[in-house]
């Protein structure tokens, strides 16, 4: 392989780790669902869980699907702010998937080819360094998440319609910070296991050798 054949090969690797990773998160209907528990969500919002979690099933509808292009969560009115808000975070989710699956192929390929000619080695230090990026921004989290959380958003949008007021869009009430703090453990966790995995696979090579 050539230098750029290897850098485009890693390049692909990482992307799919980062945005697989992103995917599964988004689809963790089961966190969102204990958090209904843990966080007393339902207490706060005067709903069931059971219709929590149908509602949430629209919000995720609208923002993966493309062919989705209205938002009708059956309890929450959404403000004009908010939708603009849910529109950019939809784009995103698409982008997301776009990654992934473009991604795929050409990580594939890079990962075959060490395979077969036994460099499954040259994946050790670049995992080695992927690895810290979750461990040092999760530092950022425990020290301080609410600037964490906004800094992310303001990295992420370009405009402050993150920013809901509870009575104009009483979903948010039903989205607490805390939830998006598990969210983003679940995502570092998914990336590291990745991580771990291709480094496993690179160490294990070499033992054979």
């Amino acid at each position: 392989m050539t230098r750029l054949n290897r850098w485009g090969g890693l390049t692909a690797v990482i992307l799919v780790l980062i945005s697989l990773s992103v995917t599964l998160t988004i689809n963790a209907v089961w966190l969102y669902r204990l958090d209904i528990g843990w966080l007393h969500i339902s207490q706060d919002v005067h709903l069931s869980a059971s219709v929590l979690m149908h509602n949430y099933g629209q919000l995720l509808a609208y923002l993966e699907l493309p062919w989705v292009t209205e938002l009708n969560m059956s309890n929450f009115p959404t403000s004009f702010t908010g939708m603009i808000h849910f529109e950019d975070v939809k784009r995103l989710f698409l982008l997301d998937h776009v990654v992934l699956i473009v991604s795929l192929v050409p990580a594939g390929w890079y990962l075959r080819q060490l395979a077969r000619r036994a460099e499954q080695w040259r994946l050790l230090r670049p995992m080695q360094v992927a690895a810290v990026v979750p461990v040092a921004l999760a530092g950022c989290m425990a020290v301080n998440f609410n600037g964490f959380f906004i800094a992310f958003h303001q990295v992420l949008f370009r405009n402050n319609d993150w920013l809901f007021d509870p009575n104009l869009d009483p979903v948010i009430t039903a989205l607490p910070d805390i939830f998006f703090l598990h969210c983003f453990i679940l995502a570092f966790g998914l990336f590291e296991l990745g991580v771990a995995l291709l480094y496993g696979w690179g160490r294990r090579a070499i033992q054979r050798v």
